[in-house]
């Protein structure tokens, strides 16, 4: 059984390792970035990635789609520093198994594991019950946004700019510039400096 972390800090992937070495018959790979990641997985085709959001560059709401482009039986859990549901909601929406967030216990990581292992879905207990309480359309402006919208809004708080995004995407530059365009109306903002401002306020970057 092979399983790929992807996360760009050494001693999360350290203690990650440790813990997952204690299932039975476990591989653990490793990758540093999202694009690390994507040749890992072509190479091993592992079990299960289980990946961060905030990686340098190719984020992972990105990287979720990617691999199941590359792979559309791929299993992947979400470990994520951001414990709110809207991260949650979008990483399942991309296409992820299930989400857990960095400040859940070990053991319930390990059943997420084993959950995802086994093709079923996992949101950590509290999450899911956040998930439920909500109405379903967003509760804030930025459950309006896509995905890629969503990414595009990471990278721009990261302090990419719309040329490095569309090179980070693999898409024109003309079609950043209008996806910002579109953020900006959904937001109610004026100025791609407003935009950079919501996603370090809001934690994206």
């Amino acid at each position: 059984m092979k399983i790929l972390i992807v996360d760009d800090h050494a001693i999360v992937r350290g203690g990650l390792r440790r813990l997952l070495a204690t299932l039975p018959d476990a591989t653990v790979l490793e990758a540093a970035s999202g694009r690390d990641a994507l040749l890992r997985y072509r190479e091993e085709r592992p079990d299960l990635t289980l990946l961060d959001l905030n990686l340098p560059g190719l984020g992972g709401l990105e990287l979720v789609k990617r691999l199941l482009l590359a792979d559309e039986r791929a299993r992947i859990l979400v470990f994520s520093m951001h414990a709110e549901p809207l991260y949650a909601a979008r990483a399942l929406q991309a296409g992820a198994l299930g989400y857990v967030s960095k400040g859940a216990s070990p053991d319930e990581l390990l059943v997420a594991v084993r959950r995802v292992l086994d093709g079923a879905r996992y949101v950590e207990n509290e999450i899911a019950q956040e998930l439920a309480l909500q109405s379903s359309p967003g509760r804030s402006a930025l459950g309006d946004l896509s995905e890629r919208e969503l990414e595009i809004l990471r990278l721009l708080g990261e302090g990419h700019s719309l040329a490095d995004i569309a090179d980070t995407l693999g898409v024109a530059y003309k079609t950043v510039a209008n996806t910002c365009g579109h953020i900006k109306s959904k937001l109610g903002v004026a100025r791609t400096a407003d935009l950079i401002r919501l996603s370090i306020e809001t934690g994206i970057s």
